[in-house]
């Protein structure tokens, strides 16, 4: 079964798929069932320096950045997106980037119940991180 928000990649392809819905049924690309991609949770100073959303409220809303040093964009290490998502998850704002962006999205909400942040490095994988 999937879940509303849950992330699936393709290991032949690379295709990668948000739930959107959440269904009964098994994600299937290329013929293969879909790798469900799991949330990257490390003790590891320099990994979560590089790849946690850090969050900062600003008057219209916030600003997620993501590392407290900033991640770099390159073509061997870099950020494929960043996602933010109020708790009671009705307000979702994904950002793509591309190698010339900074690893940053602006959001215009209020959130009253808080919020959480996402993002996807190309070799570390899926990190997120619950503001209040």
């Amino acid at each position: 079964m999937t879940k509303k928000l849950e992330l699936y990649r393709c290991n032949i392809c690379t295709n990668l798929v948000e739930v959107l819905s959440e269904g009964q049924g098994e994600l299937v690309c290329c013929g293969k069932p879909m790798e469900k991609i799991e949330t990257n949770y490390t003790d590891t100073k320099e990994l979560n320096d590089k790849h946690l959303p850090v969050t900062e409220k600003v008057i219209d809303g916030y600003k997620i950045r993501i590392g407290s040093t900033m991640h770099p964009m390159t073509e061997e290490h870099h950020i494929n997106f960043i996602q933010a998502v109020s708790k009671d998850e009705k307000y979702v704002k994904t950002k793509f980037l591309e190698l010339s962006d900074e690893p940053e999205l602006n959001i215009k909400c209020t959130c009253e119940n808080s919020l959480w942040a996402r993002a996807l490095c190309n070799i570390h994988g899926l990190f997120k991180k619950d503001f209040e």
